[in-house]
């Protein structure tokens, strides 16, 4: 009896000692709060409420045996720990979907964080997203519309995995992006009827003042010597087209983004001959690509050229 007792208690003892597992659901949320930097929209991102996302990280915290969260005022960093467990995360999700994808037959699953410029978002992105749900049904795809330089923004921090953005055509894209996948001409859109000639200065509707379109304007009109002022400031497709209709302001578009009541001027307008600018497609920096980015990214390469 006694030395069933001895090998009994051995074995509970063995038990108690084990490590602690990793679970999938766990290193998903994990990896939102990352790239989001905040529990509520992480917990959004993965369907939970904010409480039973904290109680995730407090089970991972307690099966690492690590603090991975630092909590701010403006949301949470990774700790040290929480930094290297995120390479491991990583590493281990891709993994899982790719292995998940491969022997159901239905696509990869998860969330992706994809970035787009409100005028590709209005002119490609319903086309491209019908094209890839019925490749990936399972993936769930977060949109996030502002101009490139803020997706760029978004991009560094990891807040995104993969962007449409813009860049001037002909130039070498940096690193992370892939070679431009079309071409769309700057253009200046007025109301119809504008009468564009009797404006002076000329008043502009443009964008942010780093993004591509706003340079090209202002840089035409100064090698022009034409007088402007820069009369309205969205950041918003909608906001610029908008002034455009009240007969206010011209502005400056992508073409495949001026919507059908408003006219494209033409050269004998006046107006500095503008640029062409390259879409293409940029990754989140630091880290490879997971695979639902690089399943979106083959799907835009083989999609965008021909819409």
């Amino acid at each position: 009896m006694s030395v069933k007792r001895i090998v009994f208690k051995a074995e509970i003892n063995a038990a108690d000692t084990l490590p602690s597992t990793l679970d999938i659901d766990l290193l998903r949320s994990f990896a939102a709060v990352a790239q989001t930097g905040t529990l509520g929209a992480a917990a959004a991102r993965v369907g939970r409420t904010q409480s039973a996302l904290s109680m995730q990280m407090q089970r991972l915290e307690e099966s690492c045996g690590q603090p991975l969260l630092h909590r701010t005022g403006r949301g949470v960093r990774l700790t040290s720990q929480g930094e290297r467990l995120l390479v491991h995360a990583r590493r281990i999700l891709h993994h899982h979907d790719e292995a998940l994808a491969d022997l159901t037959g239905t696509g990869l699953a998860g969330a992706l964080a994809v970035g787009c410029p409100d005028d590709y978002a209005a002119a490609f992105l319903p086309q491209l997203l019908r094209g890839f749900a019925l490749l990936h049904p399972l993936a769930r795809v977060d949109v996030v519309c502002a101009p490139t330089p803020r997706l760029r923004e978004r991009l560094a921090t990891r807040a995104l995995d993969v962007a449409l953005v813009s860049l001037p055509w002909g130039d070498a894209p940096p690193p992370g992006t892939l070679a431009p996948l079309r071409r769309e001409p700057l253009v200046w859109v007025a109301s119809p009827g504008t009468a564009v000639a009797g404006w002076d200065p000329l008043p502009l509707a443009l964008s942010d003042p780093d993004v591509l379109d706003h340079r090209a304007a202002c840089e035409g009109l100064q090698a022009q010597g034409r007088a402007y002022r820069v009369a309205y400031a969205s950041g918003s497709l909608a906001g610029l087209t908008a002034v455009v209709r009240s007969g206010s302001a011209v502005a400056v578009l992508t073409r495949c983004a001026v919507p059908p009541d408003l006219q494209v001027l033409a050269a004998d307008a006046g107006l500095p001959e503008l640029p062409w600018l390259g879409i293409s497609l940029a990754f989140s920096q630091g880290q490879a690509a997971t695979p639902l980015a690089q399943a979106f990214a083959d799907h835009v390469r083989g999609v965008l050229p021909s819409l």
